[in-house]
């Protein structure tokens, strides 16, 4: 049978490497180092994903952007020094493998700062399998579309052929935004509830079912 998505684009942290709880405390650990009000479990989870602007304006409006530079700082030590523990899902590298192989243009669309990615798809050996990858630092923000258009151009992809996979509302409405189907995961950062209020064409709820759904629907 012909396939459905030539192109599958995934988020990376909480959608393949099971790092939004490091993210999210590590958010709070550099909030913490510089007196700054310390946001909740929630509200840090909220903002993975985002780019630096985006994050820091919406969970720090007080904050003078003469301090995000401090604050980056801090967090870079807090989450560096849980990296060496913070892994993939445990299905993630097979899956990603398998569709490769199955014929798919594999890409990658984060929040992560180029340097980040480049290291994460390094360390867990997945960065040949990606054709192309895009990064909060390189444009546009989540939920702005133009992370999968840049991808969408650079393969020579129609958004009806490509399906982006997430664990936040920012990535099912970034998806919504370019007019490419959204598959949302509900263990990563953001809850069921708020996923499906963004309109994803289906919604799962642990890793192992993501890859069974892209055998079966991709």
């Amino acid at each position: 049978m012909p396939r459905r998505y030539k192109l599958l684009i995934f988020d990376w942290d909480g959608t393949l490497m099971d790092s939004a709880g490091a993210i999210a405390s590590s958010i709070r650990a550099a909030c913490g180092d510089l007196g700054l009000r310390v946001p909740t479990e929630d509200q840090a989870r909220y903002i993975i994903g985002l780019g630096l602007q985006d994050a820091m304006e919406h969970l720090l409006p007080e904050l003078d952007a003469a301090q995000y530079p401090q604050l980056v700082e801090r967090y870079r030590h807090h989450f560096l020094v849980q990296d060496a523990t913070t892994a993939l899902f445990p299905g993630s590298a097979d899956g990603v493998r398998k569709l490769h192989s199955a014929g798919h243009l594999l890409a990658i669309a984060t929040g992560k700062s180029r340097r980040g990615l480049d290291r994460a798809l390094s360390a867990t050996g997945l960065n040949h399998y990606f054709h192309r990858t895009r990064c909060a630092d390189e444009g546009y923000s989540k939920p702005h579309p133009g992370m999968l258009q840049c991808l969408l151009d650079d393969l020579d992809m129609a958004p009806r052929e490509a399906l982006m996979i997430g664990d936040t509302t920012h990535d099912m409405d970034m998806a919504r935004a370019a007019r490419v189907d959204g598959l949302a995961v509900t263990y990563g950062a953001h809850e069921r509830e708020a996923l499906l209020a963004s309109s994803p064409i289906a919604c799962v709820e642990r890793d192992h079912e993501l890859w069974r759904w892209l055998e079966e629907h991709a």
